[in-house]
């Protein structure tokens, strides 16, 4: 592995650290709510994109850095995106119980924290 590569293994860690900012145990016990079931766009199985995705972050916190693949970092890289649209799309008012927050914690990410 090259630095350029650690530099952006590096990278890619941090920006994933800044985006979610719920612990693995809290996103398990989120996952397994009815909000964060009825929350997002459904995939073919009935699960919807962001709750597996969050079932997949939460393997992600609890394997060791050094033990993550180009396809875990991969993952890590569409979860920092997708949190930093949806975050710039947030709705006016008091944001709660709205499928917005629902959405944006099934990808690790509490905006009310």
């Amino acid at each position: 592995m090259s630095d350029g590569d650690d530099e952006e293994r590096q990278e890619t860690l941090d920006r994933f650290g800044e985006a979610v900012n719920m612990t693995a145990g809290e996103l398990e016990k989120w996952l397994d709510t009815e909000q964060s079931r009825q929350a997002g766009q459904k995939n073919g199985g009935g699960e919807s994109t962001g709750h597996a995705s969050g079932r997949r972050i939460v393997a992600l916190l609890r394997t060791r850095k050094g033990d993550l693949t180009e396809s875990d970092l991969s993952h890590m890289r569409k979860v920092t995106g997708y949190v930093r649209r949806h975050v710039q799309q947030r709705p006016e008012g008091d944001v709660s119980d709205t499928r917005w927050r629902y959405s944006l914690m099934n990808w690790g990410h509490d905006p009310e924290k």
